[in-house]
């Protein structure tokens, strides 16, 4: 793909109306959804800003590269704008900002527009064309200025790839040092390439040789071999999210966030040639993987239980759907031997036997890495399976035996004592002579992992987490009409309180877990249908406000809460989060109160669904829709008028 087809001239803008990032940000976002690039300006924006929470696209020199890469994007675009006057963009160099680029990058774009968007970032980093583009006074001219750039590049990279193969191939004792690196950062389309071109750059300026591989969006390139990585002096790895860290163990390895490279790749590449990088053991120091820790105990646990989490949706989501609609096939289509409900139950019913296994394995993998993963999935799989026929003939249909089970929560705990097990068997191991260390990964960590976990889950976690397990079935199933209302009431306040954080997460997974330990009861069904009711009230809240009372906010947020219509209607509460943002004073309070509302009804009207996600999609499945869509509906209403009253009128 040809640069001059992502970068349009009918997008740029020459002289930008922002005094601030905020401003840039918003004029240049609104141009994309006014080109017709974009369709959904509030979650395109949305990701432009999570992406600067994690760092600054102001790259310094003048240049501004804000990026997003989500399903708002309809085709790939960059698009330029100048601010005569600059903008304070919170640069890494502390100077204003004057030539900004938004690339606008599909979810799931092929590696065509990826390749051009990297091969953009990487031109940015030559200050002739920095300069030229200053002194550009039309769109065409700020085109041809990058179709020549972009040529030139290719022809530059085309030559260094010759000089890498021949400085990979020198002898060891080579005059000329010889290191590799690794750039990547969080979405993989500027700040990874501008690493690599700066840290090439430098070290041709040093009589460096150095290869550089990227972790970016259109996959990994130039990968390290082996070979390349034993003949090294060193290793620098500019990342800001995960890469493949063992391979390095034993070598003198530079570990900076991607930045770093950016802005003083010098520094970096003099810690390796001065012998001030600390040498890397893989086995005692996994921990360096992840550059994006928390550093909180409290923070890591949560990450790691989301990463279990977000790996189990799919299977919650799809076998509990599917065993929704078998219910409705073998009530109205043929009861059940109809040859329909068997194929939709077994399907849903496969998926489900999934669930805590991969939720375990997952768990265990955020924490011990990928040696964690097979005992975290044997020990989620042991938590689905009664203790007493361990042993025994496997049953097809697990979930059967998964009331008597540690269940849900012993695959919580299976996977945490998975992956914290792997952590202690990595630091007991990481004193052996070097002459196993290929036996660890093979023989040594699947072999105590496995036992260890079966040990574990059967003579402890399985005999204590079932009785729990049983003793919450129970007393939901026991819950009188009162106690259920309380309940489905603070479940569904809660999906409000963070719309998507750690309240949020903990209603939604306390309801799929007892919806997990027993699909079909009827009291499960009810806490789904409160906190998708919950979940869905704050953007239909906030679309009814912005509706019925316009002069209260913002032409940005008015647009917004149209989308929010779309995005209620399918059980997506993020879609609050802009205006929670921009006013959590008021915005959380009405929501959490329509929601908490919205919930109570569904307990006291007994709706159930027993779906674990879609909203109104769902509808059909619920035993009391209307009752379902009348809970929505009033608590909808409710937080949107009081939201409504409550803000004061917007000037400006």
């Amino acid at each position: 793909m040809d640069i001059r087809d992502l970068l349009m001239t009918d997008l740029m803008i020459m002289d930008l109306k922002a005094t601030t990032k905020n401003e840039v940000i918003d004029e240049m976002v609104h141009n994309l959804f006014v080109k017709g690039i974009i369709d959904d300006e509030e979650l395109y924006k949305k990701d432009i800003l999570k992406r600067e929470a994690e760092s600054s696209t102001g790259m310094g020199e003048g240049i501004a590269i804000p990026h997003a890469h989500d399903t708002a994007v309809k085709k790939p675009a960059v698009m330029f704008a100048r601010s005569v006057n600059g903008v304070d963009y919170q640069s890494m160099d502390g100077q204003p900002a004057h030539l900004f680029f938004m690339i606008a990058a599909p979810e799931g774009g092929d590696n065509t527009h990826l390749q051009a968007l990297a091969a953009l970032s990487q031109v940015l980093m030559n200050p002739d064309v920095v300069n030229a583009l200053k002194a550009a006074d039309t769109p065409q001219k700020v085109q041809d200025i990058f179709a020549k750039a972009v040529a030139q590049k290719e022809a530059e990279n085309k030559a260094q790839e010759e000089r890498e193969k021949a400085a990979a191939n020198k002898p060891a004792d080579d005059s000329r040092p010889y290191i590799v690196a690794v750039t990547a950062c969080p979405n993989g389309i500027a700040h990874t390439y501008m690493a690599e071109e700066n840290l090439k750059k430098q070290a041709d300026k040093m009589g460096v040789d150095i290869k550089v591989e990227t972790n970016g969006s259109e996959g990994i390139k130039h990968r390290l071999t082996a070979d390349e990585i034993k003949r090294a002096k060193g290793v620098i790895v500019a990342a800001d999210k995960k890469v493949e860290m063992a391979r390095f163990d034993g070598k003198n390895l530079v570990n900076k966030p991607v930045t770093d490279a950016i802005k003083d790749p010098e520094k970096l590449i003099n810690e390796v040639l001065e012998d001030k990088a600390p040498v890397f053991h893989a086995s005692a120091n996994d921990a360096t993987e992840e550059s994006d820790s928390t550093g909180s105990v409290w923070g890591d646990i949560y990450k790691q239980l989301m990463n279990g989490i977000s790996h189990m949706l799919p299977f919650v989501i799809g076998g509990g759907i599917l065993m929704a609609v078998s219910f409705i096939v073998e009530q109205y289509m043929g009861g059940a031997k109809s040859p329909a409900f068997i194929f939709l139950n077994n399907a849903g019913n496969m998926a489900f036997a999934f669930m805590v296994p991969v939720l375990a394995a997952y768990i265990a993998e955020a924490i011990g890495d990928r040696p964690a993963l097979m005992p975290g999935f044997v020990g989620g799989f042991m938590a689905t399976v009664y203790s007493g026929s361990f042993g025994g003939a496997y049953t097809a249909n697990v979930m059967a035996d998964a009331k008597s089970a540690a269940g849900f929560l012993g695959g919580i705990a299976a996977g945490f004592i998975a992956g914290y097990l792997m952590v202690g068997l990595k630091k007991l191991c990481a004193h052996l002579p070097k002459s196993v260390e290929g036996m660890k990964p093979m023989l040594i960590y699947p072999v105590l992992g496995l036992l260890f976990i079966a040990l574990i889950m059967y003579f402890i976690i399985n005999p204590i987490f079932s009785t729990i397990n049983i003793w919450i079935t129970n007393f939901l199933n026991h819950l009188g009409t009162g106690n259920l209302v309380v309940l489905t009431l603070v479940l569904a306040g809660m999906m409000a309180i963070d719309m998507g954080g750690p309240f949020n997460k903990a209603a939604y997974v306390f309801a799929s877990g007892a919806f997990a330990n027993d699909p079909k009861s009827v009291v499960a069904a009810t806490l789904m249908a409160a906190v998708m009711v919950g979940g869905m009230i704050p953007p239909f809240a906030t679309a009814i406000a912005t509706a019925f009372f316009p002069n209260k906010f913002p032409e940005q947020e008015r647009r917004a809460g149209i989308s929010n219509w779309v995005l209620g209607f399918s059980f997506i509460t993020e879609g609050a989060i802009p205006f929670a943002t921009a006013d959590p004073g008021r915005v959380i309070p009405s929501c959490v109160l329509g929601s908490a509302i919205g919930g109570a009804l569904v307990g006291l009207w007994h709706v159930s669904v027993p779906a674990p996600h879609g909203g109104f999609w769902v509808t059909p499945l619920a035993t009391n829709p209307l009752g379902y869509i009348a809970a929505v509906a009033i608590g909808s209403i409710i937080a949107g008028v009081v939201l409504g009253f409550w803000k004061k009128e917007h000037k400006g």
